[in-house]
């Protein structure tokens, strides 16, 4: 899912770094202090699961783990995606510097579409169907991600679009591991800490009462 440099069109570097900034700036704020381990071990997997390649036919893949990323973490994803796609462009020239705002933009985004799906199927407290929530966070992530990675392809040139689709399907395989992992794995988490999903709901909730009498206050 990784896009190499000297690829992509100046417009789309941009675009892809603007996002990523905004998302990891607004992902630093969102990291819980209790989190700050959770979220090393998280972008550990993530490092090490994509950069390990399997060939698929034509093309060839690898595990991503956005979504359990987005499905813990929320927004807190973006900061943690983005030193891991760091650590693989410096460690092993994987990627690049020049696209490492794009890759972080598709990758992130892949990860707060999990998120966001995965509440909106298990519920605030995230107690009902949490596997099949789970499934749909994987699958949605990798999803997400590969049709923003094509179209990042498709409006740097009309002659990529069919290498960007090429891609995408080569990446269908992937999308549907990732689902039954993150299923597996938000149900283990759940089990081992009750409390580990709707602890970012409830911060959120209380910065929300805390602002709004701060502004009746005055």
């Amino acid at each position: 899912m990784h896009i190499a440099e000297g690829v992509l069109s100046a417009p789309v570097l941009i675009t892809g770094a603007v996002v990523a900034a905004a998302g990891v700036a607004y992902g630093l704020k969102k990291i819980p202090a209790n989190h700050f381990m959770l979220a090393g071990l998280l972008g550990a997997a993530f490092f090490v699961a994509s950069l390990i390649h399997v060939p698929i036919g034509f093309s060839s893949a690898h595990l991503i783990l956005n979504g359990l990323l987005g499905v813990v973490l929320g927004w807190a994803a973006f900061p943690v995606i983005f030193v891991a796609l760091l650590l693989q462009a410096v460690l092993f020239q994987f990627g690049g510097f020049t696209v490492l705002g794009v890759n972080t933009a598709t990758m992130g985004l892949g990860a707060l579409a999990a998120y966001g799906i995965f509440y909106a199927i298990a519920g605030k407290s995230a107690d009902k169907r949490l596997k099949f929530a789970g499934f749909c966070g994987g699958f949605s992530a990798v999803l997400i991600s590969g049709i923003l990675t094509a179209l990042a392809l498709a409006f740097t040139n009309e002659g990529f679009v069919t290498a960007a689709w090429l891609i995408f399907l080569s990446n269908l395989p992937v999308m549907v591991v990732e689902g039954v992992i993150t299923a597996f794995a938000v149900v283990y988490l759940k089990h081992s800490d009750p409390g580990i999903f709707n602890e970012k709901l409830f911060s959120f909730i209380y910065c929300l009462c805390v602002s709004s009498l701060q502004f009746d206050g005055r």
